[in-house]
């Protein structure tokens, strides 16, 4: 019995025998779309509290089988934690979840994956020294393992995704993209029916988010479900079937893709429409000083390869250069060199002709230089204290806020409520901890600390990174401000959108060289991703 005839008998209780040929695929068609519209998950009515915070405020959401959903929503909007819930990291403080209209209580990530739910974290969770092959089957194998055998599988899982990767190649030799598609696999190798993928494209090149958005499509297509956590609008009107957006922890509109356009969306997660930046990548005066000149700047550790290979470029004042790149390609360390953060091997820095070699990080802060990291947990804040004692971290030593070894801490309280103000920052006032601040609201108290400091040179390593639309608004607007002012901007990001909104140059950066800097327009978005996977367009062109 072939699967048409077992599923009309099965589904239709008819007899096909004495059906005609169009009744029969009639009813088979019919059929299947009424499976592939079924509810495969039904979080009905959930909230969700943190003491005194309500992170989630009777949330419903319908998942269907092959279907896209796309989950939009500024920071803090209650998102992630709405699909933590469902992947059991949290668990609800009321409402109820239905899997395959059955209730459910997951408690754990092993109860979801026990489901057919799998999560595919932003931060990837993978073990550098072990290979693809080892990482994907930890924790899902026991007793003595035919290690040749389970490679073998790997590899036949991959080849029937198109993923072209390596099953006996170690993680740490694997780029970025190629680690996501093994995070995608391990979720494959479980069977998984639901994939539940957060902010997947960060860190991957122009190329690779094509690959990614093809293999949902393939994935959907046979009937799973895919929950997409994402910032950028292409991707949700590229592969989505039904866009949910959420602000203040409750759902705030429900579309399908069709009955939408980015515009709407953005209104709707924001409540007002985005304030439009001037066109960047404007012609440099030929009288326009030289800020910044890095000269065969080169990092290099004994016995490994260069972070940074003989980099140079200027930037003039009134500029953004961006530095288009994956993630770990020299980035940090070029940001690192020219703060004074990191030691390196030859080159120089000089600012307004000034050799910086050996001044400490200290001396170029009072020299106008600003610099907001890309790990701002890290490098930008201390989140126990208060938003003042931040605002003053970097100007302890400089006489702003300090005489005869005396803290001015009215005035500095004063400034620092002023620019909660000027920046739209979400806090009561200067006395609140900037750890129990939104990402985004961080990101702006930084920003603001720093673009203060910056007074000739000001370097953003990431500066939108996990915020929200909102949030990454105000941040542009801001780098557009300072340029408008004279400041030059070094801008770092794996955001192409964001290189090409705000940079008036881009350099390309790759294993710690720079492949080229172009003005902006000069390259198309592919030349551009072909640059970055180190390949030189012209080369493409002549293969």
């Amino acid at each position: 019995m072939d699967e048409k005839t077992d599923f009309l008998r099965n589904r239709r209780n008819v007899c096909v025998c004495s059906c005609d040929e169009k009744r029969y695929l009639k009813f088979y068609a019919e059929g299947m779309k009424q499976a592939m519209n079924e509810p495969v998950i039904e979080l009905k009515h959930i909230t969700k509290r943190f003491a005194k915070v309500l992170a989630n405020d009777d949330v419903s959401i319908t998942i269907h089988k092959g279907e896209v959903v796309a989950l939009l929503g500024e920071n803090g909007a209650g998102k992630s934690t709405i699909m933590k819930i469902l992947y059991g990291l949290y668990h609800a403080t009321s409402g109820e979840i239905l899997i395959d209209g059955k209730e459910r209580k997951i408690a754990s990530p092993k109860d979801a994956m026990s489901l057919g739910i799998s999560m595919i974290q932003q931060h990837f969770s993978l073990v550098p020294a072990h290979t693809v092959t080892e990482n994907i089957i930890l924790g899902n194998c026991k007793g003595k393992i035919d290690m040749k055998a389970k490679e073998k599988e790997i590899q036949e899982l991959a080849r029937q995704y198109g993923f072209d990767v390596p099953a006996g190649e170690y993680i740490k030799n694997l780029s970025v993209g190629t680690q996501q598609k093994v995070e995608i696999l391990k979720a494959l190798y479980l069977n998984a029916r639901i994939l539940i993928m957060d902010e997947p494209t960060a860190v991957l090149t122009p190329q690779e988010i094509d690959t990614l958005m093809e293999f949902v499509k393939q994935y959907v297509a046979k009937g799973n479900s895919v929950v997409f956590i994402t910032h950028k609008m292409r991707e949700v009107m590229q592969v989505s079937d039904t866009i949910v957006v959420m602000r203040n922890g409750r759902i705030s509109g429900m579309v399908s893709r069709s009955e939408t356009s980015e515009h709407n969306l953005a209104h709707m997660m924001i409540g007002r429409d985005l304030e439009v930046l001037q066109q960047p990548g404007q012609e440099i005066p030929e009288d326009r000083k030289k800020r910044l000149v890095v000269e065969d700047l080169t990092i290099q550790k004994k016995d490994q390869a260069p972070a940074l290979d003989h980099v140079s470029f200027e930037l003039y004042e009134g500029e953004v250069l961006g530095i288009a790149g994956v993630s770990e390609n020299g980035q940090q360390e070029l940001c690192d060199a020219i703060y004074g953060a990191a030691p390196v091997t030859a080159g120089k820095v000089l600012l307004d002709g000034e050799d910086l070699s050996g001044l400490e990080v200290k001396d170029r802060i009072a020299r106008g230089i600003g610099y907001t990291a890309s790990d701002r947990y890290r490098y930008g804040m201390v989140s126990d204290m208060s938003l003042s004692e931040n605002m003053l971290l970097k100007s302890s030593y400089l006489d702003t806020w300090v005489k005869h070894g005396l803290i001015n801490w009215k005035a500095l309280h004063k400034y620092t409520d002023d620019q909660i103000q000027t920046y739209a920052v979400k806090a009561p006032d200067h006395s609140v901890t900037i750890g129990s601040l939104s990402g985004g609201n961080q990101q702006k108290v930084v920003v603001a600390r720093e673009v203060d400091m910056g007074q000739k040179l000001i370097i953003f390593d990431q500066p939108t990174r996990g915020l929200d639309l909102g949030a990454i608004n105000y941040v542009h607007k801001t780098i557009i401000d300072q340029k408008n002012k004279g400041k030059s901007v070094l801008l770092v990001s794996t955001e192409l959108s964001e290189i090409f909104a705000l940079s008036d140059r881009i350099a390309v950066m790759y294993k710690g060289r720079i492949m080229g800097i172009y003005r902006n327009g000069e390259l198309t978005t592919e030349k551009i991703g072909l640059l970055m996977a180190g390949i030189y367009p012209e080369k493409e062109e002549e293969a």
